[in-house]
């Protein structure tokens, strides 16, 4: 019997994939998407990406796992930014969070309606007594995260020639996509909120050490599979050559057999766009 807990989740719809190789193509697709430029947020290990040991920026945006709030607490004790933002208004994965974190930390108080940064927000003082310099709460999507991120420095006279980006691990390629065509010049640091292995356990899909406020297995391997036709450079994606939000991303070979072999054991779970959020 395979277990359906936030653990594992029902592979009989796997048209009889082997688990081991779902787990396998499911790791090829987070390791494409869930950049880390560097193992650990630390000042020399910055200096070697950006060439100074801080970045002018570092944000954290409100599409990730609670989990996100530790990656920043930490960021900020290790001084590797001079101004810390957290970005996010009310998206497709806004309510979720909000559940998630009323679950985890039922002590925390914020509005029903709070934006995403205000719930990171919430968190970050009441665990480490720490606040972000700024916070961007209209943005619904990755695009008009990084344009009202751009607008909201421009406007607080924020200088941004390099920035650290941390994002949930499904989204973190497409947001320093973003940032690569919306602020040109810009040196980046890609580090996602997590990095997390699917593994075969008591005969389910697993995760090998799940982090906080990580998404059922079911939901994050719609959001894996839901990048990639996102990223894809052509006439469906979001790319130069489709809708142009993105700056060109390369889709390896491997990523894009691991991505198909999915989506044929699970075409159900493929993430379409929702336009409520467009903007």
């Amino acid at each position: 019997m395979v277990q359906t807990t936030h653990q594992t989740f029902d592979a009989n719809k796997s048209h009889a994939v082997e688990l081991q190789a779902v787990a396998s193509d499911m790791n090829v697709l987070a390791g494409f998407l869930g950049t880390r430029d560097v193992p650990i947020l630390e000042s020399t290990l910055v200096e070697r990406t950006l060439g100074r040991p801080q970045a002018d920026v570092m944000a954290l945006f409100g599409g990730s796992i609670l989990a996100g709030g530790d990656v920043l607490a930490a960021a900020m004790r290790a001084g590797v930014a001079r101004c810390y933002v957290i970005v996010g208004g009310a998206g497709h994965t806004t309510e979720t969070l909000r559940a998630r974190v009323r679950r985890l930390c039922p002590d925390l108080v914020f509005a029903d309606d709070a934006p995403e940064a205000e719930v990171f927000e919430t968190y970050l003082e009441a665990r480490y007594g720490r606040s972000a310099d700024l916070l961007e709460t209209r943005s619904t999507n990755c695009g008009n995260n990084i344009t009202y991120l751009r607008d909201l420095l421009a406007a607080r006279h924020v200088a941004c020639e390099s920035i650290i980006l941390s994002q949930d691990a499904t989204m973190e390629r497409r947001m320093i996509a973003e940032v690569e065509k919306e602020m040109p010049g810009v040196r980046t640091l890609g580090f996602a909120t997590y990095d997390v292995r699917m593994v075969v356990r008591d005969d389910g899909l697993a995760y090998d050490d799940a982090p906080l406020g990580m998404w059922e297995p079911e939901r994050y391997l719609s959001l894996l599979m839901g990048e990639i036709p996102r990223l894809t450079d052509d006439e469906s994606g979001y790319g130069p050559r489709g809708a142009g939000y993105l700056a060109h991303v390369d889709v390896s070979g491997e990523v894009r057999f691991a991505w198909e072999r999915l989506r044929g054991a699970y075409p159900h779970l493929v993430r379409a766009a929702n336009p409520a959020y467009a903007g």
